[in-house]
C-alpha cells in the first residue's frame, strides 16, 4: 500500500510536472503569436506611414504644378492684355493724327454724355432723400 500511494504520488508529480510543462508551451506559443501578430501590425503600419508619406509628396507636387501652371497663365494673361492696350493705343494716337476734327467730336459728344449722365444720376440720388 505504501508502495500504491507512492506511485500515485508520483504519478501526481509526473502530471503536474507535464501540466506545467504543457502550460510553459501554452504561454510561449501564445507569446509568438502576439509577437507575430505585433510584428504584422508594425509593419502595416509602417507601410501605411510610408504610403501616407509618398501621398503627402504627391499631393505637394502636384500642388506646385498647379500653382506654377497659375502663375505662367497669370503672366501670359497680363502680357497679352498689355500687347492689346499699346495696339489700342497706337490705333487711337494714328486715329486722331489722322482724323483730328472727327477724334475732337467724339471727345465732346462723349463728354456730353457723361454729364448728362451724372446730372441725370444726381437728380435721381438727390430726390431719393
Amino acid at each position: 500500500m505504501n508502495h500504491s500511494i507512492k506511485t500515485l504520488g508520483d504519478q501526481a508529480s509526473t502530471l503536474a510536472h507535464e501540466a506545467a510543462q504543457g502550460a510553459e508551451q501554452a504561454i510561449r506559443s501564445t507569446q509568438r503569436v502576439a509577437q507575430q501578430g505585433l510584428d504584422r501590425m508594425a509593419d502595416g503600419l509602417g507601410g501605411a506611414r510610408a504610403q501616407t508619406g509618398a501621398a503627402f509628396k504627391q499631393l505637394a507636387h502636384e500642388t506646385e504644378t498647379l500653382t506654377h501652371r497659375g502663375m505662367e497663365a497669370v503672366r501670359e494673361c497680363s502680357h497679352q492684355l498689355r500687347q492689346k492696350s499699346m495696339h489700342l493705343k497706337d490705333a487711337t494716337t494714328s486715329h486722331i493724327q489722322h482724323e483730328p476734327l472727327k477724334s475732337v467730336l467724339i471727345a465732346a459728344a462723349v463728354g456730353a454724355v457723361l454729364v448728362g449722365l451724372v446730372a441725370l444720376l444726381s437728380r435721381h440720388s438727390g430726390s431719393g432723400r
